[in-house]
């Protein structure tokens, strides 16, 4: 049983670095400007990858209020 367990933990190791491998490499072969459109620069993508940065809070989503709060109400 424990060369099993052993076995799938080294299979999902294997496959999560694969998914990592590839996401470096597709963000490697963005340019400057595209990654600059989504908020990073070339080199914080090894980090973001492995999971030891997190994106600047510049680059997260923003809130926006809601719509009654920006629509004007029309006159009468």
């Amino acid at each position: 049983m424990f060369v099993i367990n052993h076995l799938i933990s080294a299979g999902k190791a294997f496959s999560e670095w694969r998914k990592r491998e590839r996401a470096y490499s597709e963000l490697m072969a963005l340019d400057d400007h595209s990654l600059a459109d989504i908020g990073l620069h070339r080199s914080q993508i090894a980090g973001l990858v492995d999971g030891t940065r997190a994106p600047s809070p510049a680059s997260r989503a923003t809130s926006f209020p809601s719509r009654k709060n920006l629509a004007r109400p029309k006159a009468a």
